[in-house]
């Protein structure tokens, strides 16, 4: 009789320090963090939530070296998806939503980029599994 142990890791995030924001995110995207991955993600925020209008977000990384952002703030935003979800997500959950709508939006292109943010994607729906609203992020990208 043969046993198969697994062990489940949980996944950890760090915020990036404010001084190492620029680096951190040109380190993993170069110019494509500023020019297309940081206004994408913005824009599907204020797409699902008519409650964002703008602010100042915090940058995390992932112990599975995934990457994402969030509005620093402690906001309850009401989101209506195109696929008929409607409900609430944190500052938090809405980073996270918004995130996996950008990555998966520029995936499908060419070239390294687009390849990262496929990853990226994979990375974050990871750690998204951990997520105390995990529901509710995976009703509003289905």
């Amino acid at each position: 009789m043969t046993t198969i142990s697994t062990t489940t890791s949980t996944l950890s995030r760090q915020q990036v320090a404010d001084d190492r924001r620029v680096n951190h995110a040109h380190e993993i995207f170069g110019i494509h963090f500023p020019m297309q991955l940081e206004p994408s993600i913005y824009t599907f925020a204020s797409n699902l939530s008519e409650d964002y209008t703008g602010g100042y977000w915090q940058f995390y990384s992932l112990s599975n070296d995934g990457f994402y952002m969030a509005p620093d703030d402690d906001h309850l935003y009401r989101v209506a998806c195109e696929n008929g979800f409607e409900g609430q997500l944190s500052a938090d959950a809405l980073g996270i939503t918004a995130c996996l709508y950008a990555y998966s939006h520029l995936s499908f292109g060419d070239g390294v980029f687009a390849d990262a943010c496929g990853q990226h994607y994979h990375w974050l729906r990871e750690y998204m599994f951990e997520h105390p609203e995990a529901r509710e992020i995976l009703r509003a990208i289905d």
